[in-house]
């Protein structure tokens, strides 16, 4: 599998992540990369720089060394209800939101109100990308949480971080059984490196490993072509991606 996107990446405006916008687009051009999202986390999350770096994502170029950069934000689900972190009228000012559940940001409830608050995220039309769901920290109900996604036209995310490392030991598993019913129902899914620092941008060997463990067919993965996900963010009604703009 040759990937060509990465929509999940960290600059050092995350608080803990090393690496800046200009230093990840230099490391997605020198892989071969043809797009990436800028999502640095909401400003709940502990460490966050400014919640006014999300605010003036605007000024990015949508090219940065031959790399088409989204301008977007990892918002932190805070409730039950779906809630996040970030006001309305700056999500609508980006092209691309993820939304996820961060142990550090709310204490994790039980297998119903994990899978509520992802459900209720769901229903927020400025939310694309549920970040890695398959945490083991907030066990959902995986067949629930797919049927939603197919309802509202969310993706959802196959984080490769959660792979490597020992926070998120399980991950794999999960994600597994996500994928499982992803097939079973025909949802798409993205994969996202989760980088944290430049040299990561476009990390996507153990999910490629889960991916190809489970024979996911290639028409459900996003991330072989650029016009796919321009063509769903248009769908999701990003003013950057709308006919007038394209």
């Amino acid at each position: 599998m040759s990937f060509i996107l990465d929509l999940h990446n960290h600059t050092i405006a995350s608080g803990h992540a090393y690496s800046t916008v200009q230093e990840i687009a230099q490391q997605s051009k020198e892989k071969g990369l043809k797009m990436i999202g800028i999502t640095d986390h909401g400003p709940l999350m502990p460490g966050v720089l400014s919640s006014s770096f999300t605010g003036n994502l605007i000024i990015l170029p949508e090219y940065i060394y031959g790399v088409e950069v989204l301008r977007g934000v990892e918002a932190n689900i805070l409730d039950q209800d779906g809630k996040l972190d970030v006001p309305e009228r700056r999500l609508r000012r980006l092209d691309i939101v993820l939304a996820g559940l961060h142990d550090v940001v709310v204490e994790p409830w039980d297998i119903k109100g994990n899978t509520r608050a992802i459900l209720n995220a769901m229903e927020n039309d400025l939310v694309d990308i549920i970040s890695h769901p398959g945490n083991p920290i907030f066990p959902i109900d995986k067949e629930a949480i797919v049927l939603q996604a197919k309802k509202t036209n969310t993706l959802l995310e196959v984080n490769d971080g959660s792979f490597r490392g020992q926070s998120r030991l399980g991950s794999y598993e999960n994600c597994y059984e996500i994928l499982r019913f992803c097939i079973k129902h025909e949802v798409p899914i993205i994969v996202g490196s989760d980088s944290h620092i430049s040299f990561d941008v476009g990390h996507f060997d153990n999910a490629i490993k889960l991916l190809k463990d489970i024979n996911m067919p290639e028409e459900l993965i996003m991330n072989f072509s650029t016009e796919k996900v321009r063509d769903y963010l248009f769908k999701k009604g990003k003013s950057r991606f709308s006919k007038n703009n394209s």
